[in-house]
C-alpha cells in the first residue's frame, strides 16, 4: 500500500489553495489545510471537513507552526489589490514573514516547499512576453509595492535557504488565474465583470482596455503547482505558470457580455497607479521541465466561471 504523503498547504481555504486542496486530497495524501480566514472562506473546503485525510488548522503563518509535513505548498497571501492594499504592512509581513516560517519548516522537517509567486515580480514589464531571466520594472513604494515587493523577498528568502542550508525548494510565479471560488468582491477583472454582468451593471474598465492580460483557468494552475512539486529536485524554479493566450482587457469585457447574454455598456474610469499594461507568460520552461501547458479554453473556463457565480449572487 503506497505510504500517504503528509502535505501543508497554507492559505488552503482561498481561491487556489482550495482547489489545489481537492487535487491533494484526491492524489492520495493526507492534507493540512492552514488559513487565517483573511481572504479564504470554509465554504470553499466545505466538502472536504467530513473527509478523515483532510484536517483545517486557523492560523496566520506570520507566526511559527510546528507540524511534521512532507510537503508545503506556501499560498497563503491576500491576491488581488483590493484586498493586498487594505492592509499593506500585513500583506508584506504574510510574504516575507510567512516565507521565512514555512521555510524554517521545511528545513526542520527535510520537507520539500514550493514558494506560490505571482507575475507582479516583473511589475510593468519591459520585455514581452516574460520570460523567467527578466529581471522586472517594478515600482517598490507604489500602493503595489507591498504585495510585488513582498514576493520578490519570498523569492530571495526561498533561494537563499536553498544555497545556505540545501533546502528543497520550487518558485511557481503565477499569472492571472480565474474560475469558481473566486471572491465576488475581489475586484479582479473576471470576478468584476461577470458579477456585474449578471446584475445587469455597466462593466467598469480601466483606462481604454488597451491594456493586456493573459487568463488561466484555476485547474490547470493547480496542475501545473502539482508537477512543479513533483518535478526533479534541480528544477527548482522559477517557473512561469500561466496562460500565453494573450487579450484586452475590452476583448475580455465583451466576450463575457456575450456569454452572459447581458445588456451591460462599458464603463470607461481612470487607470491605478503602477497598472501593468502587458502582462503575458512565456511558458518555454514550464513545457520543457514539466510538459506543462494550459489546456481548458478562455470560453469553457468562462462558462464554468459564470455558472459558479449565478449560484453565489
Amino acid at each position: 500500500m503506497p505510504v500517504r504523503k503528509k502535505v501543508l498547504v497554507t492559505g488552503g481555504a482561498g481561491f487556489v489553495g482550495s482547489h489545489l486542496c481537492d487535487r491533494l486530497i484526491e492524489g492520495g495524501n493526507d492534507v493540512l489545510c492552514v488559513d487565517n480566514f483573511f481572504t479564504g472562506t470554509r465554504d470553499n473546503i466545505l466538502k472536504l471537513l467530513d473527509n478523515p485525510h483532510f484536517e483545517l488548522m486557523r492560523h496566520d503563518v506570520t507566526f511559527s507552526l510546528y507540524v511534521e509535513v512532507d510537503e508545503i505548498y506556501n499560498l497563503a497571501c491576500p491576491a488581488s489589490p483590493i484586498h493586498y492594499q487594505y492592509d499593506p504592512v500585513q500583506t508584506t509581513k504574510t510574504s516575507v514573514h510567512g516565507a521565512i516560517n514555512m521555510l524554517g519548516l521545511a528545513k526542520r522537517t527535510n520537507a520539500k516547499i514550493l514558494q506560490a509567486s505571482t507575475s507582479e515580480v516583473y511589475g510593468d514589464p519591459e520585455v514581452h512576453p516574460q520570460t523567467e531571466d527578466y529581471l522586472g520594472n517594478v515600482n517598490a513604494i507604489g500602493l503595489r509595492g507591498c504585495y510585488d515587493e513582498g514576493k520578490r523577498c519570498a523569492e530571495t528568502l526561498f533561494f537563499d535557504y536553498h544555497r545556505q542550508h540545501k533546502t528543497n525548494i520550487r518558485v511557481a510565479r503565477i499569472f492571472n488565474t480565474y474560475g469558481p471560488r473566486m471572491h465576488p468582491d475581489d475586484g479582479r477583472v473576471v470576478s468584476n465583470f461577470i458579477v456585474q454582468a449578471l446584475k445587469g451593471e455597466p462593466i467598469t474598465i480601466y483606462g481604454d482596455g488597451s491594456q493586456t492580460r493573459s487568463f488561466c483557468f484555476v485547474s490547470d494552475l493547480v496542475d501545473g503547482l502539482i508537477r512543479l512539486m513533483d518535478a526533479p529536485d534541480e528544477v527548482t524554479g522559477p517557473v512561469n505558470l500561466g496562460n500565453p493566450n494573450e487579450m484586452t482587457i475590452r476583448e475580455l469585457a465583451q466576450k463575457v457580455i456575450a456569454l452572459t447574454g447581458a445588456k451591460s455598456k462599458l464603463v470607461e474610469k481612470p487607470l491605478p497607479g503602477d497598472d501593468p499594461t502587458q502582462r503575458c507568460p512565456d511558458i518555454g520552461l514550464a513545457k520543457s521541465k514539466l510538459g506543462w501547458a494550459p489546456t481548458v479554453g478562455l470560453d469553457d473556463g468562462l462558462e464554468k466561471t459564470i455558472a459558479y457565480f449565478k449560484g453565489v449572487l
